[in-house]
């Protein structure tokens, strides 16, 4: 069976949450340490041109989005669980939820100038620079668009006062026992408590941040290095898993086989061109070749990404 590999870097809110994820199924994970910032050329070698963090491999199959990732760890290991059965739609719509819009808020906060000098505050001014620009790439051309400080400070209280609700209701996590829904807010709480400009909008609610700890408890799994050579390599040696049994399903006409482009629609909106091979309730399959990497399966969620004809 093949390894489970996460290209990630530290400090990405969305690969955090990978990484909680394979913490909370115990799951023992190869680590490939990709740049924060454009070009990635070996991540590009798996993927095709999608340049989102994070990216979880498995032998030849490549998975973008952590939506979708905790489909694939699901498969992997099915409990403990992340759809508790009879709240599967509830715990993916507050996961979707928290993905956008709670994300947009904490990204808001923590790019204001007092938080920002103080996560770049070792890097060089061009390092920074390099950094707004890559940022401004990101959100070019999508349909998210960096929500204003002022109107994210403005909406703040009622999300956490919900969200305190909520904990205070239901016990120690959002739907009482862990699901997807917990990670999916975890990370952009994670990500503004990175400094003490933005910490106190998790830490002056006092159920958000017990439960915070214990989401954050699972850990991170059992990771191991690997460097994206071998990463590369293993995709190379390894022949795409099976396609699903689910029938095709397409309402737009597209069939197995076509040439296309899938994108995401918010924002990182690169496109990745291949033969579309599955078209699945949840699940997007494009077949592409590399010359570094061989035959790849890139999978994306049916949810936030577009299918266009090539």
């Amino acid at each position: 069976m093949s390894e489970l590999i996460l290209h990630h870097y530290p400090a990405s809110p969305f690969a955090e949450k990978a990484r909680l994820m394979l913490g909370y199924k115990g799951l023992s994970w190869r680590s490939v340490f990709i740049p924060a910032v454009m070009p990635k050329p070996d991540l590009t070698a798996l993927t095709g041109g999608y340049r989102k963090t994070p990216v979880l491999q498995v032998g030849a199959d490549i998975y973008c989005d952590t939506a979708l990732i905790a489909r694939r760890l699901e498969q992997e290991k099915a409990s403990p669980a992340f759809y508790p059965e009879g709240q599967e739609f509830a715990v993916t719509a507050l996961a979707a939820w928290a993905d956008a819009t709670l994300f947009q808020h904490a990204v808001s906060q923590v790019f204001q100038p007092e938080s920002i000098a103080l996560r770049f505050a070792k890097l060089s001014p061009e390092a920074v620079e390099a950094f707004k620009a890559d940022r401004a790439a990101l959100f070019a051309g999508g349909a998210a668009s960096r929500l204003p400080l002022q109107q994210s400070l403005h909406q703040w209280p009622t999300f956490m006062a919900r969200l305190e609700q909520q904990l205070q209701r239901h016990g120690d996590y959002l739907f009482g026992e862990p699901s997807i829904a917990d990670f999916a807010v975890a990370h952009p709480m994670w990500f503004l408590r990175q400094t003490p400009v933005t910490a106190p909008a998790v830490d002056k609610y006092p159920a958000v941040v017990a439960w915070l700890k214990r989401v954050e408890g699972f850990g991170h799994g059992a990771a191991s290095p690997m460097s994206a050579e071998d990463a590369i390599q293993a995709a190379f040696n390894t022949t795409p898993i099976e396609l699903p049994t689910e029938e095709f399903n397409d309402p737009n006409g597209f069939k197995a086989g076509d040439q296309v482009m899938i994108s995401a629609v918010d924002y990182g909106v690169d496109g990745v061109e291949g033969q579309l091979v599955h078209a699945g309730t949840e699940e997007l399959i494009l077949r592409r070749e590399d010359d570094r990497a061989g035959t790849v399966h890139v999978h994306f969620p049916r949810l936030g990404f577009r299918i266009e004809k090539r």
